[in-house]
């Protein structure tokens, strides 16, 4: 099978840089108090955005309707302990534009005395069991979340993920 002249990865990557980097433009512009950091890995064609986790239920929103995001699949949600942080834990949201065919790593951190975050279960429906999953792996809290109970561990266990526990 022969490739399309013209079509190297070099090109594939330059595109996918330029429509990420508009998107992180509006992103900007439509929450400029709310965006705290961007890192985009043109080699690998990835994308990080850390949000103050106040506006993260906003920002999900936005990504999930905008035409130009149309970020319509959250692939996971993972978390991260930082034991030495004044921002302890980290929620990371890995999302993917079918449509699009754009990946897009948001960030959101939070403290060890309220680890609680917004749940996005309304935006993504799928969040429901990653975000019980988080909840039971590391002890993150998810307001508004419809059904936030244990999947994993026993009740009674502490939290197995979090550093505190080593």
């Amino acid at each position: 099978m022969k490739r399309k002249s013209g079509s190297t990865k070099s090109s594939r990557v330059s595109r996918l840089t330029a429509t990420m980097q508009a998107l992180l433009d509006s992103l900007r512009t439509k929450f400029p108090d709310a965006i705290l950091a961007t890192h985009v890995d043109a080699a690998r064609a990835e994308t990080s955005v850390s949000v103050a986790a106040a506006r993260l239920l906003d920002i999900a929103r936005y990504l999930h309707d905008a035409p130009e995001a149309a970020f319509d699949h959250l692939t996971d949600i993972c978390s991260v302990d930082y034991p030495e942080g004044q921002l302890r834990f980290e929620v990371v949201y890995h999302l993917h534009s079918l449509p699009l065919r754009q990946r897009l790593r948001l960030k959101a951190r939070i403290t060890e005395d309220d680890p609680t975050i917004a749940s996005v279960t309304g935006v993504w429906k799928g969040a429901e069991f990653l975000e019980r999953e988080v909840y039971d792996m590391m002890g993150i809290h998810f307001s508004g979340h419809p059904d936030l109970r244990r999947i994993l561990m026993p009740e009674d266990d502490p939290p197995p993920l979090s550093q505190t526990l080593l």
